[in-house]
């Protein structure tokens, strides 16, 4: 497991315990504003993090354009027919 993958997880498991602070509504205000920024900017950069491996997963198309991965079309592909159709 890289570094990367690592903080996401830290940055997410550290919403997570954000949300449900917040959630048991028992934090004093300042401190609810705090953590409330504190989860947005997790949120922030988990965001930055998938979309940047979405990227990573994305495939080179035949003239080396690079095409997003797409379930639907790698689906079809193994069952021998054009994406979107039934056979």
């Amino acid at each position: 497991m890289s570094v990367k993958e690592e903080s996401f997880e830290k940055a997410l498991a550290r919403l997570e315990r954000i949300a449900v602070a917040l959630e048991a509504g028992d934090v004093p205000l300042e401190k609810g504003v705090a953590l409330y920024k504190e989860g947005m900017g997790l949120v922030a950069s988990c965001r930055k993090r998938l979309e940047a491996a979405r990227l990573e997963i994305s495939l080179a198309g035949e003239d080396g354009a690079v095409v997003p991965f797409d379930v639907a079309d790698d689906e079809a592909a193994r069952d021998g027919g054009p994406a979107g159709e039934e056979s």
